[in-house]
C-alpha cells in the first residue's frame, strides 16, 4: 500500500515540476537564435563560480539550457544553473539529483526509501519481490475456485453481480480487478526489481555475464594512455584541461550534430586531462533518442560511438523498461497508466483487508478481532512432484532476490516455532486431513461443497474430528 501511495504521487511530478519551478525550467518569451553555448555557460559559472562542470545541457525551443555543477558538499547531488539559452540571462538556480527538481528529488526518496535511508531501500526491496509471488498467487487461486465452482468464464474478468453483500461480492471484486491489473503490476515488479540494491546487483551482474549490458563507451584519446583511476563522467572528479574553456562546449556541440544526436543532448566533459568528452541524446519519450559519442574537444573528432539500436536486446529492455516504471516513455498516457494501476492496487488492498475482516470466526456470540490461522500440514498435501522441483526452484529465487529469500525463511521459522509452542502447551493444532465422502448424501450448501463428489476437507480441533453432513458442521 505504501509504494502504491508513493508511486501515485510520483506520477505527476511533470505537472508538478511545471507549477512549481517553471520560471526556472521554460524561458519567458522564445527567441529566433540562441546565444552560443559558450557564452550562456560563462553567464552560469558567475552565477555559481564554485564546483566543477558536470554537464551541460543546451535548452531548445521554451526549454532553458541546464548548466550542472559537482560539488563535494553535495554528495551525490548537484548544482543546477538554469540560463535562457536566446538572452544568456540565468533564470534560477537549484539543488538537483541527476536532473531531477528538489520536489520530484524529495518524491523518489519518498518512494524508493521512504527517506528513511538504507532500511527504507530495504522495504522497499522486499515489496517489490514479494509483489510478483502475491500477484500470481492470487491469479491462480482465483482460477482454482473459479474452476472448482464450475463458474462462466466471464467471472474470471467480472465480478459477480448478482452475489449478496458479503465476502463473496468483494471476493469478487478484489479478485477481478487484480486479474484486470496482474500484468502491470509483474511489470512493475521485475523493473523495480532491476534498480534494488541486492536483486539488481544480480541482475546486472546476470547481463555482465550474458554479455548483454550498456556497453561502454571509450573516452581514450589516440596517443593518450588511460587514466590510473576518477570519477564518473557526471559526478565528481577535477575537471581540467579544456574543460574550463567554454568554447570548448560549442566545438563538442557542433560535432555532436553533425554526427546525428538531434534533439536534447547532455554534454559532459572528461573527469581526467587528456580524455573524450561524451555527448549523449537524453530523449526518454518513445521513440526513444539515446545514442552516445566521445568527442575530442580540441579538434571535434568523433572517437568512439554506442548507438541505442546497437545495445544488446535485455539492455535495450532494461532501459525502456526503466523509463516505463518512471512515467516516462509514453508520456502522459505513461502517467495516466501508472496512475491507475497505483489506485487499483489501493482498492485490492483495501477488499482483501475489508474480505479478511468479514471472515473473522464468531466466539462467544462475539466477533474475534483475528482470523484463525490456516491448518497446518498443506505440505503434505502437495502432489509428489511438487517438493523435488519447488524445492531447487525456491532456493534458486531466493539467491537472486536475497530479500525475498531471508523474508520467506522468517516466515518458516516463525511457523515452525508457533507449532511448537503450541504442542508444549498441550493444545491440539488444526490439521489437514485427507478428504472424505460426505456422510449425509443431502444435498450441500454452496459453502461446504467442494467438487461434484461432494467431499470437502475435514480439520481436528480439540474436540477430535468433527463429523460432516449435509447442513452446517457444528
Amino acid at each position: 500500500m505504501v509504494a502504491a501511495l508513493t508511486g501515485l504521487a510520483y506520477t505527476i511530478t511533470p505537472q508538478l515540476d511545471q507549477a512549481l519551478y517553471g520560471d526556472q525550467l521554460a524561458v519567458a518569451a522564445v527567441g529566433d537564435q540562441p546565444t552560443t553555448l559558450a557564452q550562456q555557460v560563462t553567464a552560469a559559472r558567475a552565477a555559481h563560480p564554485d564546483g566543477t562542470i558536470a554537464t551541460v545541457a543546451p535548452g531548445a525551443g521554451d526549454r532553458t539550457t541546464r548548466v550542472v555543477f559537482s560539488l563535494e558538499k553535495l554528495g551525490d547531488k548537484q548544482h543546477t544553473v538554469y540560463v535562457d539559452p536566446y538572452t544568456g540571462e540565468v533564470t534560477g538556480q537549484l539543488t538537483t539529483w541527476f536532473g531531477s527538481t528538489p520536489a520530484t528529488t524529495w518524491l523518489d526518496d519518498l518512494h524508493r526509501n521512504l527517506h528513511l535511508g538504507e532500511v527504507g531501500r530495504h522495504y522497499s526491496e522486499i515489496a517489490a519481490s514479494w509483489l510478483w509471488v502475491l500477484v500470481l498467487g492470487g491469479v491462480i487461486l482465483w482460477w482454482r475456485r473459479r474452476s472448482a465452482t464450475r463458474a462462466r468464464t466471464t467471472h474470471l474478468l467480472i465480478p459477480d453481480l448478482t452475489a449478496r453483500k458479503g465476502v463473496r461480492r468483494t471476493r469478487g471484486w478484489h479478485a477481478t480487478t487484480g486479474v484486470w491489473l496482474a500484468v502491470g503490476l509483474l511489470f512493475l515488479s521485475a523493473t523495480g526489481l532491476t534498480w534494488s540494491r541486492y536483486a539488481g546487483a544480480n541482475f546486472g551482474a546476470g547481463l555482465d555475464v550474458l554479455r548483454a549490458g550498456t556497453p561502454e563507451l571509450s573516452t581514450t584519446l589516440d596517443g593518450v594512455p588511460p587514466p590510473a583511476s576518477g570519477g564518473g563522467h557526471q559526478h565528481g572528479g577535477a575537471v581540467t584541461g579544456t574543460a574550463d574553456n567554454p568554447a570548448s562546449f560549442d566545438i563538442v556541440l557542433t560535432s555532436a550534430r553533425g554526427a546525428g544526436l538531434s534533439g536534447p543532448v547532455a554534454i559532459s566533459p572528461a573527469a581526467e586531462s587528456g580524455q573524450a568528452w561524451t555527448v549523449a541524446q537524453v530523449d526518454n519519450t518513445w521513440p526513444v533518442a539515446k545514442d552516445r559519442i566521445s568527442v575530442d574537444p580540441t579538434t571535434g573528432g568523433v572517437t568512439d560511438r554506442s548507438d541505442f539500436a546497437d545495445w544488446p536486446l535485455l539492455a535495450r529492455l532494461s532501459s525502456l523498461g526503466i523509463q516505463a516504471h518512471m512515467g516516462i516513455l509514453f508520456g502522459p498516457v505513461n502517467q495516466i497508466l501508472l496512475a491507475a494501476l497505483a489506485l487499483g492496487l489501493l482498492c485490492v488492498i483495501v477488499w482483501g483487508y475489508r474480505m479478511w475482516w468479514q471472515r473473522r470466526p464468531t466466539r462467544a456470540g462475539r466477533r474475534a478481532p483475528l482470523g484463525a490461522p490456516p491448518a497446518r500440514g498443506g505440505v503434505r498435501g502437495l502432489p509428489w512432484w511438487a517438493l523435488p522441483l519447488g524445492g531447487p526452484v525456491t532456493v534458486a529465487l531466493g539467491w537472486v532476490l536475497p530479500w525475498l529469500g531471508v523474508t520467506l525463511l522468517g516466515f518458516l521459522f516463525i511457523d515452525i516455532a508457533l507449532g511448537m509452542l503450541t504442542r508444549r502447551r498441550g493444545r491440539p493444532i488444526p490439521r489437514l486431513t485427507r478428504p472424505r465422502p460426505v456422510a449425509d448424501p443431502a444435498p450441500l450448501s454452496g459453502r461446504h461443497r467442494c467438487g461434484a463428489a461432494g467431499q470437502r476437507w475435514s480439520r481436528v480441533g480439540q474436540r477430535g474430528r468433527e463429523p460432516v453432513t449435509g447442513g452446517m458442521a457444528r
